[in-house]
């Protein structure tokens, strides 16, 4: 199992309005696959922490986010050293 970093930039800050309850409802739902998550404190997207078995899997995971499925995030995904 290893960590991958999803940085979500933000792209339409006011369609994110309508989609974020589904972002949120989306890693609810994907329980222990989700290590951490939040909003950047200057608005300009966000950070979830997925756990996956393989890149692939966690580009999977992050690439169905409602957030990036409607357009309203940009994706940049990273394996993520945990220490």
């Amino acid at each position: 199992m290893a960590y991958y970093a999803a940085l979500l930039h933000m792209i339409d800050p006011e369609k994110n309005k309508e989609v974020r309850p589904q972002h949120l409802d989306y890693l609810e739902k994907l329980g222990e696959k989700v290590f951490a998550r939040g909003p950047f404190a200057d608005g300009s997207g966000g950070l979830v922490v997925y756990r996956a078995d393989s890149f692939e899997e966690a580009r999977e995971l992050a690439e169905n986010d409602p957030a990036v499925v409607h357009g309203v995030r940009r994706l940049e995904l990273k394996e993520w050293n945990k220490n």
